[in-house]
């Protein structure tokens, strides 16, 4: 009945989708037969680290995402993003598996003899190219949007590889356009008054910065490339992923990069880095509904950050001169050079405007492009943000690298020269003197730095890439701000503490396997995560660490009324199922209402493919045969499992059409203790319930003479708490909700608007309560009209066997 009426909404929902018909319209492809398949949205916020985050959730400006942590089941973990700390770097170890692809975001394709800046096309196709020889991509068949990278995908937008709007044209009729506008009037006029708010917000700005002494004609160029990196670009990405994972697309891959922006520009901490944050939170708000009602995919929803920043100062700020001209003062008098080439970085404040396409934004930044010959060129100098690379054109011998690297280090005062030394090693000079990576990655990167050793070994990896400078140049100063190259006051790419440590918002259920040496991720151990969870990958869901303790004297214990896996939105889906199971890392699953090999579930063992998933022993006892399959309950258990008993509880005899109902009796031994599980479902009608309440107090089941020890007792009873139904078992068993001190008891039943406690866990004396959870989150609340009932039982003193 309930499920029947969950379903008109959703039906409803569908049919005036605005989405839905988009896709008709456009003739986009659609998913089919795809509803209980896993579907992935991976959400990226580009540059902002996770002290960032945790600010920004503190002061209320990322409602939403601490919401998922307080009310959904997520869990933060630290990202290191590896080195060069940079978005292709990040997204080539994401998408493809391969660490440092390229040496920073702007350096010398030695093949090409072209200098390469990863907005640009040219770049991007190249490496990606490269990098699809190894692998296809995380992204195969599903959608990009803002990345790097396509990566595999069925379709990519606003990438440097499909700059603006090309596929938009390409699909482009008028009268579908033209209904398009009128079914999105809201969304479009809420994006125009948002636009209008940014430009005033742009201009604000922009006198401030003229007040603060910067340059005028880059002040004004920011605030049309704000205003569409920071508002439009984020709302069509977010309208476009929508209607990818309304499509059912198995993996839907977006980049918000208006933080990222404007922490260039006026630093990772500044209140206008801060303002884009909320837009953003905003934007993943609407984007998580849209994945968790979509009926063509079960989508989880992960937010990660590629990398951090750096609060810096520039370095021509403090110098009072470049870097471009300091090199070449140092480089002067030495090497075969007919002229000196001096390239000015300008950031990245400005290039990823492009990516919106049309003719508007390509004149406001202009194209800049670069082709450098050894034979009549000086240094070249490749420095944007806090790395750089110089290439002399002609090779170092030891002597004179050494005396350059000193130079750079006491007369450029740039803080960390870098240079590839033997085995894989690097050398490296600071202010302190000269060291070796990755023996001295303390003394190089600082105490306290919470990647030190792997940060040392990336570093010396960096020195080795093909494309690597002679001679690597870093802004990182772990006793004072950092520098950056460019003129902007946040900056990323370097070793920094801040830079590196960026973050992962995902569901408990996730797959993570934390590294055996670390607390923390990196992109290669995500996209691990990402193919598990696709079934890319070779892991099963098994246990995930749910941050509670549940070994020891205590055993978690869950019951769980499964409604034989049909969710509230009509999916059938085991897997959300195991999912929520493994959510909460218990020791104990009793469910019940599994069907097994029934035609209305698809002919799935259900209780046997739950129990693979999460990596657990199982026993399951029919109440009810029909044709070829069963329905009943079952015991899961992550300890050895002994089937004790099972059968049948008494009906009434004058109501043979009533369904049976039936228990199970397993025990378990843990460290030492020999504890008996029971599960039972009873039945709807009153008289039904006192039979089996007496029957399951009998010496057949709780009564009997063999059942010595501790005892726990779970099931769906269909009985409120004081029912002279549940008196009978209470006169020799606890109620666990009632029992905990300071705990109010929870309901269980109906999901959506608990009404009634009608699913139980009683112990036997002896045994006390910890802790009790019933979480209602999006999932929860989706995936049966029971909420699952979670205990942390105490066990009594060791007792020997």
């Amino acid at each position: 009945m309930l499920e029947r009426l969950g379903r008109i909404p959703r039906k409803i929902r569908i049919a005036f989708s605005r989405s839905e018909w988009v896709i008709r319209w456009l003739g986009l492809s659609r998913s089919e037969g795809t509803e209980a398949h896993p579907g992935l949205l991976m959400i990226q916020i580009d540059g902002l680290s996770r002290r960032q985050l945790e600010s920004a959730m503190e002061c209320g400006r990322m409602p939403f995402l601490a919401s998922l942590m307080r009310s959904e089941g997520y869990r933060l973990h630290t990202l290191y993003s590896g080195l060069p700390a940079s978005t292709p770097a990040v997204q080539g170890e994401l998408f493809f598996g391969v660490k440092g692809v390229v040496p920073a975001f702007s350096y010398l394709h030695r093949a090409s003899g072209k200098v390469f800046t990863m907005f640009d096309r040219e770049a991007a196709v190249e490496i990606q190219n490269t990098l699809k020889q190894k692998d296809a991509g995380l992204l195969v068949d599903g959608g990009s949007y803002a990345n790097i990278y396509s990566a595999g995908s069925q379709e990519a937008h606003f990438c440097p590889e499909f700059f603006g709007w090309d596929h938009f044209k390409n699909a482009f009729r008028p009268l579908a356009f033209l209904s398009i506008i009128l079914t999105h009037g809201i969304s479009l006029l809420r994006t125009a008054v948002l636009l209008v708010v940014e430009f005033f917000l742009a201009v604000f700005d922009f006198f401030q910065g003229l007040i603060a002494g910067r340059d005028l004609l880059k002040e004004l160029k920011f605030v049309p490339t704000r205003v569409g990196i920071s508002i439009l670009l984020r709302d069509l990405v977010a309208i476009g992923a929508t209607v990818d994972v309304l499509r059912g697309l198995p993996i839907v891959h977006l980049n918000f990069i208006g933080y990222d922006e404007q922490a260039h520009r006026r630093g990772p901490a500044s209140k206008f880095a801060h303002w884009t944050l909320k837009g953003i939170d905003d934007a993943i708000r609407r984007l998580f509904h849209a994945a968790t009602r979509s009926h063509r995919r079960d989508y989880e929803v992960w937010v990660y950050a590629d990398h951090g920043q750096e609060a810096c100062i520039p370095y021509p700020v403090e110098m009072g001169t470049t870097l471009q001209q300091e090199v070449w003062r140092i480089f002067g008098s030495a090497g075969p050079y007919k002229k000196g080439t001096i390239r000015e970085q300008r950031g990245t404040q400005f290039d990823r405007s492009k990516w919106l396409g049309g003719s508007f934004f390509a004149r406001l930044i202009g194209e800049e492009t670069f082709a450098w010959n050894e034979h009549e060129a000086g240094p070249l100098i490749t420095a944007m943000g806090s790395l750089g690379h110089i290439y002399p054109g002609y090779d170092l011998d030891g002597e004179e690298r050494d005396r350059l690297a000193r130079q750079l280090v006491s007369d450029a005062r740039v803080p960390l020269v870098l240079a590839p030394g033997p085995e894989g090693g690097a050398h490296a000079w600071t202010p302190a003197g000269r060291f070796r990576l990755p023996e001295d990655g303390a003394q190089v990167l600082g105490p306290g730095h919470p990647f030190g050793a792997e940060a040392s070994k990336d570093l010396a990896d960096l020195c080795h890439h093909p494309d690597a400078g002679d001679l690597i140049v870093s802004g990182w100063r772990w006793d004072k701000p950092s520098l950056s190259f460019s003129i902007e006051n946040g900056s990323h790419a370097g070793p920094g503490s801040e830079e590196t440590r960026a973050f992962a918002l995902l569901p408990l259920s996730a797959p993570v396997d934390l590294p055996a040496d670390a607390d923390y991720l990196r992109p290669s151990g995500l996209r691990r995560a990402a193919l598990t969870f696709m079934g890319r990958g070779s892991e099963p869901l098994g246990r995930r660490d749910s941050g509670i303790a549940s070994c020891g004297p205590v055993l978690r214990v869950m019951t769980y009324n499964v409604h034989h896996c049909v969710n509230m939105d009509g999916k059938l889906s085991p897997g959300r199922i195991a999912k929520i199971i493994s959510n909460y890392n218990p020791d104990i699953v009793a469910l019940q209402e599994l069907d097994v090999r029934r035609q209305r579930s698809g002919n799935i063992d259900q209780a046997h493919f739950i129990a693979r998933e999460l990596e657990m022993e199982y026993h399951f006892a029919p109440s009810l045969y029909i044709e070829e399959g069963e329905y009943g309950n079952a015991i899961l258990s992550r300890f050895p499992l002994e089937l004790v008993h099972a059968a049948p509880l008494p009906t009434l005899p004058d109501r043979p059409g009533l369904e049976p109902r039936g228990a199970l009796w397993a025990k378990v031994v843990v460290d030492g203790r020999e504890i008996h599980i029971f599960n039972t479902h009873f039945g709807l009608r009153r008289k039904e319930r006192l039979l089996q309440a007496d029957a399951l107090m009998s010496e057949e089941w709780l009564g009997n003479p063999g059942r010595a020890g501790p005892t726990i007792l779970c099931g769906d009873f269909n009985s409120l708490p004081y029912s002279k139904i549940l008196k009978k078992i209470r006169r020799c068993f606890h109620d666990a909700q009632v029992m905990m001190h300071d705990h109010r008891p929870q309901r269980t039943f109906p999901g959506h608007y608990p009404m009634g406690r009608i699913d139980h866990v009683f112990i036997s004396p002896g045994l006390s309560i910890r802790s009790i959870e019933v979480p209602r989150t999006s999932l929860t609340l989706m995936a049966s009209d029971h909420l699952p009932l979670i205990v942390d039982v105490c066990l009594s003193e060791k007792q020997e066997l």
